[in-house]
């Protein structure tokens, strides 16, 4: 059974959807929960504290623990205080969901730079801010959990989203570092790739979808995540009831002697350089560059032998 009885999470963007649902579920567990939500439209325009506030009605109503907190994400200042007041009401922090996000989607020759920038200051400035004003605080207490929510449109790519494609997948490069440097403080970090209807993506979806896409049924993928015994740094998918992962292979590839490393032979060997029949789940760059090394001191061995 995991519980999370004495611990205390942090929950951003948690006054509606997946975030509301996280926030409810980890309480029911045991946690303490801060409820942080600005409380704005969809696009982040404007703020209001009602949303979190709620939410914490909620939990608080059930028998449960938690504040509410309008901190927007980007500001590093109310962020530190979010945490602060965290610690000192309940001594701790324990777990941090990243899940707060806006939209402003437009196809890319639609979109400007400010509003590319806006949803990439929100998603990937946001949780980078959020998880470094709970880094020194976990790594003393030689404890945290850490979720960073990705997407498909990150991983995959989606029409109209190319500045919520690109942070989705900047909250994965962030998570894939923080994993190594976290690992010997036992704070781990993992990423969710959810799909669920929520406003943000009410008019995504078609309809026959939207009941069986309920984020409570994603929920259960995260409270796995920032348990006590959490796997570090894979990126869990969610959606429907059906859970999975995604992971980032590398093919072996092909090695070319100097004489030979022209565009020309990359585009006639192009087949080989696609096949997958050895590819490797890399696990740091470094993992990257010995592959190449290895190659190319096995290779050069080779020639030496001729």
């Amino acid at each position: 059974m995991i519980t999370f009885d004495e611990q205390v999470a942090i929950v951003t963007g948690a006054g509606h959807g997946l975030g509301r649902s996280h926030a409810l579920a980890l309480a029911e567990r045991g946690a303490r929960v801060v409820v942080n939500d600005l409380g704005g439209a969809r696009d982040g325009t404007g703020s209001s504290a009602t949303a979190a506030e709620k939410v914490v009605a909620e939990i608080e109503a059930a028998g449960g623990e938690a504040f509410a907190n309008s901190a927007d994400v980007t500001d590093q200042d109310a962020v530190k205080s979010m945490v602060d007041e965290a610690i000192e009401r309940w001594g701790r922090v324990d777990i941090l969901i990243n899940n707060a996000g806006v939209l402003r989607d437009k196809s890319f020759s639609n979109m400007t730079i400010e509003n590319f920038a806006f949803v990439v200051d929100v998603h990937l400035m946001g949780t980078a801010i959020c998880t470094k004003a709970v880094w020194d605080h976990m790594r003393d207490q030689s404890y945290g959990r850490i979720v960073v929510t990705a997407s498909s449109s990150g991983l995959y790519g989606n029409f109209g989203q190319a500045n919520y494609g690109a942070a989705k997948l900047g909250v994965v490069g962030l998570m894939n570092t923080l994993r190594a440097e976290g690992a010997k403080y036992n704070i781990k970090v993992n990423a969710l790739a959810p799909v669920a209807h929520t406003r943000m993506t009410d008019e995504l979806l078609p309809e026959e979808a939207k009941a069986l896409l309920q984020p409570e049924e994603v929920t259960p993928g995260v409270l796995f995540l920032v348990s006590k015994d959490a796997p570090n740094g894979i990126i869990l998918t969610a959606g429907a009831g059906g859970y999975g992962a995604a992971r980032i292979y590398e093919t072996t590839g092909i090695w070319l002697p100097p004489d030979q490393r022209t565009p020309e032979n990359i585009a006639e060997r192009l087949e080989e350089i696609l096949a997958n029949d050895d590819q490797q789940e890399l696990k740091s760059g470094n993992e990257q560059t010995m592959k190449f090394l290895t190659q190319a001191s096995g290779a050069s061995i080779e020639e030496g032998a001729k």
